[in-house]
C-alpha cells in the first residue's frame, strides 16, 4: 500500500515538473524566455513549447499586434507666430525586436508607450514651431505628419541603442486654438453675423420700403386711370340718356313735366318718415298734384 503511494506521489510530482517546462505561445505575442534573468530566447511562432522549470527559466510574454498610442495631455504649444494651439494626435506603432525592446524600453507594452509618447510629443512641437496656423490647418497638415513620422523613427530606430519598434503611422485628429483664445475668436465671429444680419437687415428694409412705395404709386396710378375711364364712361352715359331724354321728352313736353315731377316727389319723400311743411296752394312743387287729373290724363289721351 506504501508502495502504490509512493508510485502516485512520483507520478503527481512528474506531471508538475512536465507541465512547468511547457509553455503556450498564443500568435498576437512574443513569448521572451529567461533564464537566471537573462532573456534565454525569442519564441515568434504560436504553438506548444519547451522550457527548462522554474527557477531556471521563465517566460514573459510581449504583444506584437498593431498598437494605438492617443496624446494623452492637452497642453498647448506654439506656432510660427507664437499662437498657442493645441493638438490631438495618435501613433500606430508595433514591437518588432523583442530583446532590444526589453534591454532598450522596458519589460512590457506601457513603458514603450510613455516613451514614445514623450519623443512623439517633442517631434510634434518642432515642427510646429516652424509652421503657421494657416498652414496647420490646410494640407499642409500631411507634410507636418510625414515629417514628425520621420523624426520619430530616426529616434527609435537609429542610434547605439534602437528600441525594437516600428513606428506606422502618424495622424493629428484635432488642431484648436487654447481655449481663451477659442472663446475670444467665437466671440468675434458672432459679432461678424450679427454685423452682417444687421446690414442684410437694413438691405431688406429699405429693399422692402422701395417695393411697397412702388406698389402704392402703381396703385394710385391704377385708380386714378380707373377713375378717369369711368368718370368718361359715365359722361358718355348721362350724354347719351340727356340726349335720349330730350328726344323723348321733346315729342311730348307736358308728359316730361308731369315725369320730372313724379321723380322730384320719389325722391323727396323717400322714406315714411320725411315730412315737408309747404302751403300747396302757393308752392311751385306741388303744381302737378294741383292740377289734378287734367295734368295726369294728359299722356293717356295722346
Amino acid at each position: 500500500m506504501n508502495r502504490l503511494g509512493l508510485w502516485i506521489s512520483s507520478l503527481l510530482v512528474a506531471l508538475m515538473v512536465l507541465s512547468s517546462c511547457l509553455f503556450v505561445v498564443d500568435q498576437r505575442q512574443f513569448g521572451v524566455v529567461y533564464a537566471l534573468g537573462q532573456i534565454k530566447e525569442v519564441v515568434t511562432e504560436p504553438g506548444l513549447h519547451i522550457k527548462l522549470p522554474p527557477p531556471l527559466q521563465n517566460v514573459n510574454y510581449i504583444d506584437k499586434r498593431l498598437l494605438t498610442l492617443d496624446s494623452p495631455d492637452t497642453e498647448p504649444m506654439l506656432t510660427a507666430e507664437k499662437q498657442r494651439v493645441v493638438i490631438d494626435w495618435y501613433v500606430r506603432w508595433r514591437i518588432t525586436d523583442p530583446q532590444a525592446y526589453i534591454r532598450n524600453v522596458g519589460i512590457d507594452e506601457k513603458s514603450g508607450a510613455n516613451q514614445l509618447n514623450r519623443v512623439v510629443r517633442n517631434a510634434f512641437q518642432e515642427e510646429i514651431n516652424k509652421r503657421t496656423v494657416k498652414e496647420l490647418l490646410s494640407l499642409k497638415r500631411d507634410a507636418l505628419m510625414t515629417d514628425v513620422k520621420r523624426e520619430v523613427l530616426e529616434i527609435v530606430t537609429g542610434g547605439a541603442k534602437p528600441w525594437g519598434v516600428d513606428v506606422v503611422d502618424v495622424r493629428i485628429t484635432r488642431a484648436d486654438y487654447v481655449d481663451t483664445i477659442t472663446e475670444s475668436v467665437y466671440r468675434r465671429m458672432e459679432a461678424e453675423r450679427k454685423r452682417v444680419a444687421n446690414e442684410l437687415r437694413s438691405t431688406g428694409a429699405a429693399e422692402g420700403e422701395k417695393i411697397r412705395a412702388d406698389a402704392d404709386r402703381q396703385r394710385e396710378v391704377t385708380i386714378a386711370n380707373a377713375y378717369r375711364e369711368a368718370q368718361k364712361i359715365k359722361g358718355q352715359g348721362d350724354a347719351q340718356a340727356a340726349r335720349i331724354y330730350a328726344e323723348g321728352f321733346g315729342r311730348d313736353p307736358q308728359f316730361a313735366q308731369f315725369y320730372r315731377s313724379l321723380e322730384a316727389y320719389k325722391t323727396t319723400f323717400s322714406k315714411k318718415s320725411d315730412v315737408m311743411v309747404l302751403d300747396p296752394a302757393s308752392s311751385e312743387f306741388f303744381k302737378t298734384m294741383r292740377g289734378g287729373t287734367s295734368a295726369a290724363a294728359a299722356p293717356a289721351r295722346k
